[in-house]
């Protein structure tokens, strides 16, 4: 058992046996597995955050800051660590896949996982403990928490209407990426159940969650439509782009034009007008991944695989 010598530093190996095999470790990329080395049923203590390159697309460093706040305020004072672990580049697939094949923690957070990612698979082959946020595969054996975005979208779109607002358009986000598909689906619902408006089903342009993307669809907006009246925006970024194109094009917010942006980040509270936004929930999903998950290790064998689906709240300021 020379290799297990080496990696556990025994003094009895030679420095030229002791070469050899790290430098065999080195080239195979080889992670000792730290679940056959600590006692039966000892913990790492670990729990790993994989977050994916659209989850920073689409809602940016201010949804992982405060989903991470979240969780560490449940797991710390427990001793338990938090790895974040970016799930992005070739590079980074290949550690993270030899950190979970080495059980190096003692269960995963997955954030909107996409829908080819080979990850949940092998997390399931590994008998890892997971829990999924945002969008995913289907997964009888894993938790999942999420939020209403469908029904917060919804809601937004019927405050503009219920306002007075006759003609409302959306930007969404790249249709590809999930969070966007469920914004779009709730401006969509919010329409219908307000009976349907003149134009309103129509107008719709897409932006890729940057301000100059949100400045140039809503002057396709205001090409196809310029009695445009209200706009609910699938990021807070574009929202500010759609500001500056209505103010270019001579339209007041809100007397002319009420805008509604999503996620309340930094920029809300700095545009001219202030922006009326949707703000998710994050630090309570961070708190309550972390509180599923830990239930999960704790009792794998009898906890069954939690369901939650948080609300958001539509945070009121100048723009609408």
């Amino acid at each position: 058992m020379t290799v297990s010598r080496v990696i556990n530093a025994a003094a009895s190996v030679s420095p030229r046996t002791r070469a050899l095999v790290e430098r065999a470790i080195a080239e195979t990329g080889y992670i000792p597995n730290r679940a056959a080395q600590t006692l039966a049923g000892r913990r790492n203590d670990i729990v790993a955050l994989v977050v994916s390159d659209p989850v920073m697309t689409i809602y940016g460093e201010h949804y992982l800051t405060e989903v991470a706040r979240g969780i560490e305020t449940v797991i710390a004072p427990l001793d338990t660590q938090l790895m974040l672990a970016l799930n992005r580049t070739d590079s980074e697939q290949v550690r993270l896949t030899q950190m979970l094949r080495g059980h190096g923690v003692d269960g995963v957070l997955l954030v909107s996982v996409l829908a080819d990612d080979p990850l949940p698979a092998m997390v399931e082959r590994l008998n890892m403990t997971a829990l999924l946020s945002g969008h995913g595969p289907a997964w009888d054996t894993a938790g999942r928490v999420d939020v209403d975005e469908v029904g917060a979208a919804c809601n937004a779109t019927a405050y503009l209407l219920k306002q007075g607002r006759s003609v409302v358009a959306t930007i969404t986000g790249p249709l590809d990426m999930h969070p966007a598909q469920r914004r779009l689906e709730g401006y969509r619902q919010g329409v219908e159940l307000a009976g349907g408006t003149r134009g309103t089903s129509g107008l719709i342009a897409c932006g890729d969650m940057t301000e100059e993307g949100g400045a140039r669809a809503m002057r396709e907006i205001l090409a196809m439509s310029p009695d445009v009246d209200g706009i609910l925006a699938a990021s807070d970024a574009m929202a500010a782009g759609a500001l500056r194109a209505l103010r270019e094009a001579g339209r007041r917010v809100p007397e002319d034009a009420a805008v509604i942006g999503f996620d309340d980040s930094v920029i809300a509270r700095h545009t001219d007008p202030r922006l009326t936004s949707v703000r998710l929930p994050l630090s309570e999903m961070g708190r309550t991944m972390a509180r599923l998950l830990l239930q999960q290790i704790g009792a794998p064998s009898s906890a069954q695989p939690h369901r939650s689906l948080l609300c958001a709240e539509l945070v009121l300021r100048d723009s609408a």
